[in-house]
């Protein structure tokens, strides 16, 4: 592990080095950008392709439109539009199937030949995709059924029609083709499995103070199951943006029926993967219509045989049965933002799917591709918002809000650079380039504040390091805003300037560890994190709400609960430097600072079993609680059922003056079977005058086979 950022601080072996807070508002990052960052359209070159779609007041499609019949805007500034394509696919869907003309379009990622571009004006991309990972076996039959009805008497004979399956991976098992017998055979291929059996959407997590087990059946895993990703269903997204990817050069709006189970959304980073997935989708002229194989069906109160009952006061109090429902509610929600930030339509509660198919033949009838050469010759990567009008008395025209200029950060002026971390901050759209993940938690500082450690780790394999007098060397940016919920001012911020250099014999890729912080009074917040590694100019962004509740003082009340493996003393790297853009705080030492040293956040939160887990989290004590009587343990839940728990112990360390108490337990995970896990917190008077709760979650794996440990510490 190589850490980034050292003031005070030692590396043991394989394990980052913490580092000391920061708080500010210091100014802002950069100016607020002139446009939101909405859809994106590709851009090659200076050229600009757009796609329009022209009706009339009672919504017919207008045909034969001339160039001069089109103004283009560029922020406002007229363009010259130098090429109009119209594609129609109403040609052939009036032809008899035998004088079909056999064409296959390979799903290559790469630009087909001249002569097949020019066919696909003609007609009509759909792509049947099947999210293996979501559904169900009956669901997953269903989605088979209706595409083979599609195919065998629904499809038109201007529909090139690919089937593309996501389990473990992509898989393309038909290219746009109009050769029905072999897209009936690559639609009942598809078989229900073990890749169907991955998630069930109906489960939620407890509620705040409960104790409730509910089953873990593996939804939240990513294909490649990375620390990065291990906790959040990225990866049914994921596979949506590598669709995109994959049918971007070719010419056309592509229209993709995507047969699922839902998608819930597990936290602030699937947000992030969902825009960026919307955004590839634009690219690529991509429209995607989500239908929801689950239909309409009367849900069991407390979900079915298919999964783990709920527990203690979930049993009674009905919040088992409200989460099941919520959680159908929030992976439609998915669905929906899916589908209508790229164009298309989300479908729920049908029984049969005629109607799906054909709307999608409806919208993919006729349209312009637009093409102009920009006037703006710059590379600064801003927004350009764009603007389609016909000179056609009521005409509708339906088109793409804007898009990305590309961007030449090599030869980019300090300014520039600069300019771009705002962009950044300040856009909609989030920036995948540079894997990040960030951790957050919060820990009382007295009756009126709270420190908000930030702890960020990012991929180095994606990391470009310069090999300079046999070192490698890196320079990274990293800054953070914190605006108020409400009013959107921003109420804190810091930006840093670190350069990393490790000799060749200490040089490793693996994760790097970022730890800054922020001081904070109660409210409601969201926090915007970013990372630009400055050779290449790649950016990480990551968002999350930050709710910091008002003190009850008269209440026992719990910090967050955070998760380690790592404990180090102070100590400073000479290999790391750093010069700060934010205020330091007066904050003399952190709340993370024990007797025994510094606790270093898991990020992640994935550990091995030859590691040791570390709990950590403070107890705030009403000033009549007797602190001697005050006890706490830990109790585990394994895969959704209960594992273990720790006897309840007293306080490692108690400040009398601030009536906090500190409780730090230590495990060994040797004994620990691999999966997930839930751990809850329970402080409690031993009287039972008050008690308090808290929970956090880890993943359990295997080490590496032949993983070796290394630090970036020139003592050691």
């Amino acid at each position: 592990m190589i850490v980034l950022f050292v003031p005070a601080g030692f590396t043991q072996q394989g394990q980052p080095i913490p580092v000391s807070p920061q708080s500010a508002p210091p100014p802002p990052v950069a100016q607020e950008p002139d446009q939101s960052a909405r859809g994106r359209i590709r851009v090659a070159v200076n050229l600009v392709l757009i796609d329009a779609r022209v009706t009339d007041r009672n919504g017919k499609l207008i045909r034969e439109l001339k160039p001069e019949q089109f103004k283009v805007l560029e922020n406002d500034r007229p363009q010259k539009v130098s090429s109009v394509e119209y594609f129609d696919a109403s040609e052939y869907d009036v032809s008899q199937p035998a004088e079909r003309k056999p064409l296959i379009v390979p799903l290559t990622g790469l630009r087909p030949p001249e002569n097949v571009r020019q066919e696909l004006q003609k007609r009509r991309l759909v792509v049947l995709f099947y999210d293996l990972t979501s559904m169900q076996p009956d669901q997953l039959l269903r989605a088979i059924s209706s595409g083979q009805e599609y195919l065998q008497n629904q499809m038109s004979p201007a529909d090139l029609v690919a089937v593309v399956t996501f389990g473990n991976q992509l898989r393309v098992l038909a290219s746009f083709t109009n050769n029905r017998d072999a897209l009936l055979r690559a639609v009942r291929a598809i078989r229900p499995g073990k890749d169907s059996e991955l998630a069930d959407t109906a489960d939620a997590a407890p509620a705040p103070g409960e104790i409730s087990a509910p089953e873990d059946n593996g939804a939240a895993f990513t294909a490649d199951e990375t620390e990065f990703n291990i906790f959040n269903t990225d990866r049914k997204l994921m596979a949506v943006e590598s669709l995109a990817q994959l049918v971007r050069d070719i010419p056309g709006k592509k229209s993709v029926i995507h047969f699922t189970g839902g998608i819930s959304q597990t936290g602030e980073e699937n947000r992030s993967q969902l825009i960026a997935t919307a955004d590839a989708a634009n690219r690529s002229n991509m429209s995607i219509y989500t239908v929801d194989m689950r239909g309409l069906y009367a849900t069991i109160p407390g979900g079915d045989a298919s999964m783990g009952a709920a527990q203690e006061i979930a049993l009674f109090n009905g919040s088992a049965v409200l989460r099941q429902t919520q959680m159908r509610h929030v992976s439609r929600d998915t669905l929906v933002t899916l589908a209508v930030d790229t164009g298309g339509k989300a479908f729920f509660d049908r029984g049969e799917f005629k109607e799906v198919y054909q709307l999608v033949q409806e919208e993919g009838t006729g349209y312009y591709l637009l093409g102009y050469y920009s006037a703006d010759a710059k590379q600064d990567g801003r927004w350009r918002r764009v603007q389609v009008k016909v000179d056609v008395p009521g005409a509708h025209v339906q088109f793409r809000q804007g898009y990305y200029a590309d961007r030449d950060y090599q030869s980019a002026t300090a300014q520039d650079r600069q300019q771009q971390l705002g962009d950044a901050m300040r856009s909609e759209s989030p920036r995948v380039d540079l894997p990040l993940a960030l951790s957050t938690s919060f820990f009382r500082l007295g009756d009126k504040e709270y420190f908000v450690p930030l702890d960020a780790k990012l991929d180095s394999s994606a990391v470009q390091w310069d090999e300079k007098r046999g070192n490698h060397e890196a320079q990274f940016q990293f800054a953070a805003e914190v605006r108020d919920e409400k009013s959107h001012k921003i109420v804190s911020a810091l930006q840093d300037s670190i350069s990393v250099t490790l000799a060749a014999d200490r040089f490793r890729r693996r994760p790097l560890l970022y730890q800054g912080g922020v001081i904070l009074p109660p409210g409601h917040y969201r926090l915007k994190f970013l990372a630009r590694e400055d050779a290449t100019g790649r950016i990480g962004t990551f968002e999350e709400d930050l709710n910091l509740p008002e003190p009850q003082l008269t209440k026992m009340e719990l910090s967050s609960i955070l998760l380690s493996n790592q404990l180090e003393a102070a100590r400073s790297s000479p290999e790391v430097k750093r010069s700060g853009l934010g205020l330091d705080t007066k904050l003399k030492t952190s709340p993370l600072d024990t007797s025994g040293g510094r606790i270093v956040p898991n990020v992640t939160r994935v550990f091995t079993t030859e590691q040791k887990l570390l709990v950590y989290f403070q107890a705030y004590l009403p000033a009549n609680l007797d602190d001697s009587k005050l006890r706490a343990g830990l109790v585990f839940f394994c895969n959704g059922e209960w594992f273990s728990e720790t006897p309840l112990a007293t306080a490692s360390d108690v400040n009398e003056k601030t009536r906090v108490a500190s409780f730090r337990v230590e495990l060994p995970l040797g004994k620990f079977p691999v999966g997930q896990y839930e751990v809850h917190a329970i402080a409690v008077n031993a009287n039972g005058e008050q008690a308090a709760f808290g929970q956090n979650y880890f993943a359990l794996r295997l080490p590496p086979t032949g993983a070796g440990r290394a630090s970036i510490n020139s003592t050691n």
